[in-house]
């Protein structure tokens, strides 16, 4: 919605085998002491995940989606937003702020009727129109459907198939909207098993004050929040990565020489398992453009705020202003490199 070894005692070896075999133990010794140093100077790997579980939130975005997705960086999670198309009309920059902060979007229906009392020409225009809405608003075309009250039939199942979308219910209700307490909601959450999927609601204070306990709960039986995959409905592992289990790092900023008389500085502020986002700011021009490169296999997913081009390899973008403001941004997929960063190139006036 957790001797002693028997027998005879053997003659004395010779003094210089004693040495020898002193001499071979004590190599192995430092030999094993060196490990045992290699492993410790490595970084410590993420918690272990025995399995995955989906968390969901439904009827987003709303005036509190911001919060939400605070609440859940903080916690390290990323979840799935089943989002309702006349919210994301109204409220465009939320639903890209779910996105941009590492969440994925499903289809929650225009307006959250009863669908199953809708014709199937009906069912095929509500959930197409709210798929345009989220693509529009996101950049990003949904491959869930979450049925409205969880109310479904072969019709309605039959037209989001044909639409690309795989129907996603629940296995455990957080009860949140039935006005469930914080520990009613870490209670339920607490009935989570590996592949499930829990429904919770974007806007509840209830439901964002319980994450950091539902958090907690799942890491100590070794369950981690996950996808949910296009494919079978359940939950598990985020696009092949673990998830993040640290608050994003800030990156540094890195700002070429001007050129043309204007400056472009870029920050990371959010980085994933598989992907980072880039806020560029400009100076000394309103009319600009700049020049950002990524590093194969990287690739330029999501922009925001600019109009992009790209050159024939694909990782060369040039961004014009598009009267949206001095700063845009992008979401580059690592593919692999997690180590690379994009690179502003040039920044020109007009």
């Amino acid at each position: 919605m957790n001797a002693s070894i028997g027998g005879s005692r053997r003659p004395s070896a010779p003094r210089t085998s004693r040495l020898t075999v002193r001499l071979a133990v004590l190599a192995s010794t430092v030999a094993l002491s060196a490990v045992g140093l290699a492993v410790a100077a490595t970084p410590s790997s993420a918690a272990t995940c025995n399995g995955y579980v989906g968390l969901t939130f439904d009827d987003g975005p709303t005036g509190n989606t911001s919060a939400l997705l605070s609440v859940l960086r903080a916690n390290g999670v990323r979840a799935t937003m089943f989002n309702v198309g006349q919210n994301v009309q109204s409220n465009q920059s939320a639903a890209r702020a779910q996105v941009d902060a590492g969440m994925w979007v499903g289809n929650h229906s225009w307006n959250h009727a009863h669908m199953t009392s809708m014709s199937q020409s009906q069912m095929q225009s509500d959930l197409s129109q709210t798929n345009s809405a989220i693509q529009s608003a996101t950049g990003v075309r949904p491959q869930l459907f979450r049925p409205p009250y969880g109310e479904t039939n072969s019709t309605l199942q039959s037209v989001a198939s044909s639409l690309g979308l795989r129907q996603v219910i629940w296995d455990v209700d957080s009860q949140d909207w039935n006005g469930a307490s914080v520990s009613q909601i870490v209670s339920n959450a607490s009935r989570l098993q590996a592949g499930q999927v829990i429904l919770m609601h974007d806007g509840i204070q209830n439901t964002r004050d319980a994450i950091p306990q539902i958090v907690a709960n799942l890491s100590s039986r070794n369950l981690c929040p996950g996808m949910i995959s296009p494919s079978t409905g359940r939950a598990v592992a985020p696009d092949g990565t673990p998830p993040p289990t640290t608050p994003p790092p800030t990156g540094t900023p890195t700002t070429p020489p001007p050129t043309g008389g204007c400056t472009a500085t870029a920050t990371t502020p959010n980085v994933w398992g598989d992907r980072y986002n880039t806020s560029v700011t400009v100076q000394g021009a309103s009319n600009w453009t700049v020049v950002v490169a990524v590093t194969a296999p990287q690739r330029i997913s999501t922009t925001w705020n600019g109009s992009p081009s790209w050159d024939s390899t694909g990782y060369v973008m040039t961004m014009r202003s598009n009267g949206s403001g001095n700063t845009f941004g992008f979401t580059t997929m690592m593919n692999g490199n997690s180590g690379a960063r994009a690179q502003i190139r040039s920044c020109t006036t007009g």
